[in-house]
């Protein structure tokens, strides 16, 4: 009988795969992604006081598109760079969250590179 895979499952083991070895400082915190069907979330993390710094979703005010695509994602991207910038954190740990690095994951990246953080 074939089972069918639990799509979540599997991406919540690769994502305490990833959290192994990837972990924010205070020098350097987490930028960590989650994205739902409907919307994108994003935060910047300090794993040693375990607290968001900043954090931007495509639920703000500031993001026109309302949805999980690629455009929404450059716009939330820029966002939580330009929130960053603002609060002096320049260098960040990019944590895709066990999705894979393509679509959704890799404009909110390269949105945020070119908007000012760097990792």
């Amino acid at each position: 009988m074939i089972t069918k895979i639990d799509r979540k499952l599997t991406r919540e083991r690769r994502h305490i795969r990833v959290r192994r070895k990837i972990s924010g400082t205070t020098e350097c915190p987490r930028l960590c992604v989650y994205r739902s069907n409907k919307n994108l979330f994003v935060q910047i993390v300090d794993d040693v006081k375990q607290t968001t710094l900043v954090s931007a979703s495509t639920l703000d005010k500031e993001v026109k598109t309302k949805h999980a695509n690629k455009e929404a994602a450059k716009e939330v991207g820029a966002l939580i760079a330009k929130r960053a910038l603002e609060k002096n954190i320049k260098n960040v740990v990019y944590d895709r969250g066990g999705y894979v690095y393509h679509g959704v994951v890799k404009e909110l990246a390269e949105a945020a590179r070119e908007a000012g953080l760097e990792f």
